[in-house]
């Protein structure tokens, strides 16, 4: 197969880059420019598509004696990826830029533009397993991104490879050095790509501007402090609330609800958190096709933890591609608009399989009885 294989500069896509020349395939590589003004260096492990990742990326081709180009898709990732994470932000929501850029940018423009080139499939240096067109956890625990893929459609994933989410991290950064690839221990990228210096709410206040607004107690509904904008909260926030010294019971105040309308923060205790029903917009089914009636499940709402058992019906929303009505077995807590849920079926011996995904438009502190 012709195989484009998006390198990002780091380990992980030098690796299957590495693996998809081995498995025979021709391969060329491609380093995608996604900053209007990249920087000359990362800072530590934070920021990606530096200058530095990009002659990075360039060795790790020359090494595997690879094709490399770069491609520029700067106003296509501000528009569907920086733009779209503002504005949930100014909307109250907590959205996941990693998993819209999969959606959007590797995996619509990038495969799209290799298709239209003649190449068969994409290849991404993710940590999750593709077996026969179903998507699974990736072998490391620790390093799987199967719920930020968890976005991506049947047709999608029929053109993507994952060739490194069947080994653990530690032997992929082996691998590199016996390969003669100078990444094998570069740093891993963390945080958000397009805010190096992880101060997130300051990137969003020069985007959003001052949005004034009142931190309210949910009980009592007493105005505790004032604020510069909804866009600094996220739902279970403890720290850097602006209001001094605990609740009345002498426990930490969370983040339990945020109005953007009214530019009005709700804060109460941990018991305000639990979330026992989930309602999703823009369901994507992995296999191409909603399962029919309701179905048992684990869902994910975070990157990293955030998991629970559940039950969850497609449901006839209005919406594009329908919704997802969850109904949790146990309650989970940190639960916002805007997040991705995904979906899992269970599978000891294969690995927990994919089922779909959706985007959190509502909750309910009552269990939702299917």
């Amino acid at each position: 197969m012709r195989v484009l294989a998006a390198m990002s500069g780091g380990v992980d896509s030098a690796v299957a880059a590495a693996r998809a020349v081995a498995a025979g395939h021709d391969v060329v590589g491609v380093h995608l420019a996604l900053s209007t003004a990249p920087g000359a260096l990362r800072t530590g492990s934070r920021g990606c598509c530096s200058k530095e990742d990009a002659g990075d990326a360039r060795r790790a081709a020359d090494v595997l004696g690879i094709p490399f180009y770069v491609w520029d898709f700067a106003d296509r990732f501000k528009e569907d990826v920086i733009d779209d994470f503002v504005a949930s932000y100014a909307a109250g929501e907590t959205p996941n830029p990693c998993l819209r850029c999969n959606e959007k940018i590797k995996f619509t423009a990038l495969a799209d533009r290799a298709v239209a080139l003649g190449f068969d499939a994409v290849a991404t240096g993710h940590y999750a397993r593709l077996e026969d067109g179903v998507l699974r956890r990736a072998v490391d625990a620790d390093k799987d991104q199967s719920y930020v893929l968890g976005v991506l459609t049947a047709e999608q994933l029929s053109r993507a490879m994952f060739p490194i989410g069947d080994t653990p991290k530690e032997q992929i950064r082996e691998e590199a050095a016996d390969r003669g690839l100078a990444v094998a221990n570069k740093p891993d990228s963390h945080d958000i790509c397009f805010i190096p210096t992880g101060d997130t709410r300051a990137f969003l206040g020069a985007r959003i501007g001052v949005r004034p607004g009142s931190v309210v107690d949910a009980d009592s509904g007493e105005i505790l402090a004032a604020h510069d904008g909804v866009h600094g909260f996220t739902i279970g926030q403890r720290k850097g609330l602006g209001v001094e010294g605990p609740a009345g019971d002498g426990r930490p105040r969370y983040v339990t609800a945020i109005e953007p309308e009214t530019g009005t923060v709700r804060v109460g205790s941990a018991k305000n958190l639990d979330v026992w029903a989930i309602s999703a917009q823009r369901a994507i089914w992995t296999s191409g096709q909603a399962p029919e009636g309701p179905v048992e499940c684990m869902v994910q709402v975070r990157a990293h933890g955030g998991l629970a058992q559940a039950v969850a019906e497609a449901v006839d929303d209005g919406t594009s591609g329908g919704g997802i009505s969850i109904s949790l077995r146990e309650p989970l807590t940190g639960v916002a608009k805007g997040q991705a849920v995904v979906l899992y079926r269970p599978d000891s011996e294969l690995g927990d399989q994919v089922l779909g995904s959706g985007t959190i438009s509502g909750t309910e502190s009552e269990p939702n009885t299917l």
